[in-house]
């Protein structure tokens, strides 16, 4: 492979940040010494399924446990029980699963080991309704945070105050015994607290943080929730709680490293790389437009490096969604970067989301190039107005240039590379 085939370089890339990201590669280091007691070992997220599978083949002792992941993103295993349930709306699957893993980590004493294996998607699959509330608000809540664009951390600021085992509930129920969390970031800044709601995590946050986020983004609230919120009582775990005293994270994998991951390998084609930010965050097509604006720079003016360059980013963009298409982040970044940099020569760029799924559609995202915009006139699809309704899928459908993994089981977020030759 050369520069001669650009897409080739891109996929590549994105291969590689995938590869840096695998739980089968990456957790095995980060495994504790069997304990004496029980190891009981429960985790919620996209990559769960794979974690426990990284923990099967690598651990000596006795083990039990239950991880609940996405619908088709399990794996065969053999002492840790997967079951999958719905993301990013909860569903009854994801709700019984946390149900069985609270009460898996009730009774434990202070020779036992909790082994928590946690990544991203895990906030909506581990989905365990505070007393009061139920699921159908659960669900009409989490619906309203993911139209509105509001970014992961007020996201999940609103989940933990609705959840009976998220903002470090679940560490709260397991002690006496010792907490081991290993998480995979998909979140920008990795904080472990945001990291899927942070079930074993002490939660800084509180009722009255939520409330401001849903009047912000004016969410209309259930009665029963509005109540909950009101009465600001069952605050979660906060810094210094005791029964958080034997919790311990470690986040195995993060955005940056995929990142590095992918530099390496550009360097390696003669392709200078600049890491542009692990934690980009805002409109996905305004983050498009800016990146178009930075690649121009640099095939205009050779600043601030000359090419052959490559610009990498990570982070999670939001979608306002005002229209009715078919949509994705990614597609939305990649489709509004096209347009943008109006089919300029040598430029070229791929977006995808690194759990395979760009949102909530099939693909992980797309690859465009200078012809894009041609294509798509050609196949009598009109990209601007496809970007106003959000329907940036339907255009790279039709030129065939969506990126189709399947779930890749693991997650940090969204990878982004715009080749400069």
């Amino acid at each position: 492979m050369s520069l001669s085939d650009p897409r080739a370089f891109l996929t590549s890339l994105f291969n590689e940040a995938l590869g840096a990201a695998d739980p089968l590669k990456v957790l095995p280091a980060h495994l504790p010494a069997p304990p004496s007691g029980r190891t009981v070992v429960v985790g919620a997220g996209k990559a769960a399924a794979a974690m426990a599978k990284a923990v099967e083949d690598n651990w000596s002792g006795p083990l039990e446990g239950l991880v609940v992941t996405r619908y088709g993103h399990g794996l065969p295993t053999r002492r840790i029980e997967v079951i999958e349930a719905a993301h990013p709306v909860p569903d009854k699957a994801g709700r019984e699963a946390a149900g069985r893993i609270l009460k898996s980590v009730n009774g434990l004493n202070a020779d036992d080991l909790v082994l928590c294996l946690i990544s991203g998607g895990g906030s909506a699959l581990l989905t365990l309704p505070a007393p009061g509330i139920d699921l159908e608000e659960k669900q009409a809540v989490n619906r309203a945070l993911l139209k509105c664009g509001a970014p992961i951390d007020e996201m999940n600021c609103v989940r933990k105050h609705l959840s009976a085992i998220k903002g470090g509930r679940l560490a709260a129920a397991a002690a006496p015994a010792r907490v081991i969390t290993l998480m995979i970031s998909d979140v920008p800044g990795d904080d472990p607290a945001v990291i899927a709601s942070g079930p074993t995590v002490c939660d800084p946050t509180t009722f009255a943080d939520a409330q401001a986020i849903v009047d912000k983004y004016g969410i209309d609230l259930p009665d029963s929730i509005r109540k909950r919120f009101s009465a600001a009582e069952d605050e979660t775990p906060k810094p210094g709680d005791p029964r958080l005293d034997s919790v311990v994270s470690h986040i195995i994998s993060r955005p940056q490293d995929s990142l590095e991951a992918a530099a390496s390998f550009a360097r390696t084609k003669g392709v200078t790389p600049i890491i542009l930010g692990d934690s980009i965050e805002g409109e996905a097509r305004d983050v498009g437009q800016v990146m178009a604006g930075i690649a121009l720079q640099v095939r205009r003016h050779r600043q601030p490096v000359p090419p052959p360059c490559v610009l990498l980013s990570g982070g999670e963009t939001t979608v306002t969604v005002k229209g009715n298409g078919r949509g994705g982040r990614n597609a939305e970044f990649l489709l509004s970067f096209a347009l943008s940099v109006q089919g300029m020569q040598g430029i070229h760029a791929i977006a995808c989301d690194t759990d395979g799924i760009d949102g909530s559609e099939d693909n992980a995202g797309a690859i465009c190039d200078p012809a894009t915009l041609d294509h798509a006139s050609s196949a009598g699809v009109d990209p601007a107005a496809c970007l106003d309704n959000n329907d940036a899928y339907r255009v790279f459908d039709a030129l065939g240039d969506l990126i189709m993994t399947g779930p890749t089981r693991t997650n940090v977020n969204d990878f982004r590379a715009i080749l400069i030759e």
